[in-house]
C-alpha cells in the first residue's frame, strides 16, 4: 500500500456563483473546482473534505479543507500556492498549504467557528451580492440585547432547517453581537458548532427584534419552543461571511 499524508488547505471564496461549498450532480459547486485543480496540479485525484457546508451564496472569508496524497513529492514549495490559484476561478483563492497529521479532520477537529452577517441600508454597487440591503431602520440596542440571551442556551431546534439528519441541536455560542460601520451593520456570532440555516434564522428573528415587531425578551419563548416557525425568516444569503475556523493545531 502507497504511502500517504494529509494537508490542509486554507481557502476563501465569494459565493455568488456557486451552490454552496459540497458537491452536487447538477450544480456547480466550490468543493467541484477546488478538488478539480488540485487534481491537475498533483497529477492524481483529490478529494477534499470541507470544515462545513456553506449554503448557496454564503461566502467565506477563511474556510478549510483536507486531503491525502498517495504521490506526494516536494509539495510545500514557494511556487506551489501560486500555482494551484492560476488553476482557480478569480473569486476563489487558496491561502495557505500545510502538512498535518493523518488523523487530522477539518470538519470534526474544528474548535470554534465564527460568522458574519452584513447588511446595509442605501443602494451600493459596491455591496452587491456581498451584504443585505434594507430598507427599515433598525434599533440595534433591542438586536443586541436579544442577542446577548443566545449566550445563555444551548439548544437551538428553532433556528434548525428542518428535516436535517443531526445527533443533536445543541452548540455553544460564546459571541453574538451586532456592530454597527460606516457601511451599515454587522452581526459577529461565534460558536463551537452550526445547525443548518442557524445564523441566517437568527438574523431574521433579530431583525424582527430591530423593527419593533418583537420584543427583545422575545427570544427567550422563541428558542424554549424549539420550533422552527416561531423565529423570523431565513434572510438572503449574500450577506453571510464564514470568517473563522480554529484548530487546536493551526
Amino acid at each position: 500500500m502507497a504511502d500517504t499524508k494529509r494537508f490542509f488547505i486554507e481557502i476563501s471564496y465569494k459565493g455568488t456563483n456557486y451552490h454552496g461549498w459540497q458537491v452536487q450532480p447538477n450544480a456547480i459547486t466550490v468543493q467541484e473546482l477546488l478538488d478539480k485543480a488540485l487534481s491537475i496540479f498533483f497529477r492524481q485525484k483529490v478529494e477534499t473534505l470541507g470544515c462545513g457546508r456553506t449554503d448557496t451564496g454564503v461566502h467565506a472569508t477563511q474556510f478549510f479543507a483536507h486531503f491525502d496524497l498517495t504521490d506526494f513529492g516536494s509539495v510545500l514549495k514557494d511556487s506551489t500556492l501560486q500555482s494551484i490559484n492560476s488553476l482557480l476561478p478569480f473569486d476563489i483563492s487558496a491561502k495557505s498549504l500545510t502538512e498535518t497529521s493523518a488523523t487530522a479532520h477539518a470538519r470534526f477537529d474544528a474548535s470554534l467557528r465564527s460568522y458574519e452577517y452584513h447588511i446595509h441600508f442605501e443602494k451600493s454597487p459596491f455591496l452587491h451580492e456581498l451584504s443585505w440591503l434594507l430598507r427599515d431602520k433598525l434599533i440595534v440596542s433591542a438586536m443586541n440585547q436579544a442577542a446577548s440571551e443566545l449566550l445563555n442556551y444551548t439548544d437551538f431546534s428553532c433556528f434548525s432547517k428542518s428535516n436535517t439528519q443531526v445527533f443533536t441541536n445543541n452548540c455553544k455560542i460564546s459571541r453574538a453581537e451586532w456592530v454597527e460601520t460606516a457601511q451599515g451593520l454587522i452581526f459577529h456570532i461565534s460558536a463551537d458548532r452550526f445547525l443548518r440555516n442557524m445564523v441566517r434564522a437568527i438574523v431574521g428573528t433579530m431583525v424582527e427584534i430591530g423593527k419593533g415587531k418583537l420584543a427583545p425578551d422575545a427570544i427567550h419563548q422563541i428558542i424554549e419552543s424549539k420550533n422552527r416557525s416561531n423565529a423570523g425568516a431565513s434572510v438572503p444569503s449574500c450577506g453571510l461571511y464564514l470568517t473563522n475556523v480554529k484548530y487546536p493545531y493551526i
